[in-house]
């Protein structure tokens, strides 16, 4: 089994920066992609920023040049850095991990963190 743990949401003020990081551990062979996905009250959850293996990037349109993601393959450890943040940026943040095989097992799976809150104030 494979679980994942974040880390570093808070309470922030607006324009300021938080740093959000999701490790993976277990018997972990491969991870094909890790991101993080956040859901508002009252709003469906959306992705914020996706990285593949090979390090290609996807961001949300509300967060393009202001939050960047990165990854460590060796430490199986997704991280996300938000910056100039926004009141609206307010919400759970869960991490991804997609298309993860796991020692002995022939088939890929995927897995959520618990998630980790985010207050953006005005």
């Amino acid at each position: 089994q494979v679980q994942l743990v974040e880390s570093g949401g808070g309470l922030v003020q607006a324009g300021g920066s938080l740093r959000l990081s999701c490790a993976a551990s277990g018997s972990i062979t491969s991870i094909v992609a890790m991101g993080w996905y956040r859901q508002a009250p009252g709003k469906q959850r959306e992705l914020v920023a996706a990285i593949t293996s090979g390090g290609s990037t996807n961001y949300a349109d509300s967060v393009k040049g202001r939050f960047t993601i990165s990854r460590d393959n060796a430490k199986n450890t997704v991280y996300l850095q938000m910056n100039s943040l926004k009141p609206e940026d307010t919400a759970v943040y869960y991490c991804y991990a997609g298309g993860v095989l796991e020692y002995g097992l022939r088939y890929r799976r995927d897995y959520w963190g618990q998630g980790t809150q985010v207050t953006v104030s005005s």
